[in-house]
């Protein structure tokens, strides 16, 4: 499963009905992943984070979303 999938199944897991996601693929660039949360950008593998492959990095943006909700 993609990442953006894995992402997606994960919080939509946390947050039924609650989210709207969208995830693009680009064709010439790859190593893009990032995660907004009303607009704010929460991860960026860009810039250092990496995938969202451990519980800190999802817990950092189960926590921007939970503060976007409040």
């Amino acid at each position: 499963m993609a990442p953006f999938q894995q992402l997606k199944k994960a919080l939509e897991k946390r947050f039924p009905g609650r989210l709207d996601m969208s995830g693009q693929g680009t064709r010439e660039v790859t190593g893009w992943f990032e995660v907004t949360v009303g607009g704010r950008l929460v991860h960026s593998k860009k810039n250092g984070d990496g995938f969202v492959d451990t519980d800190a990095k999802l817990q950092r943006i189960v926590a921007a979303i939970e503060a976007a909700l409040a």
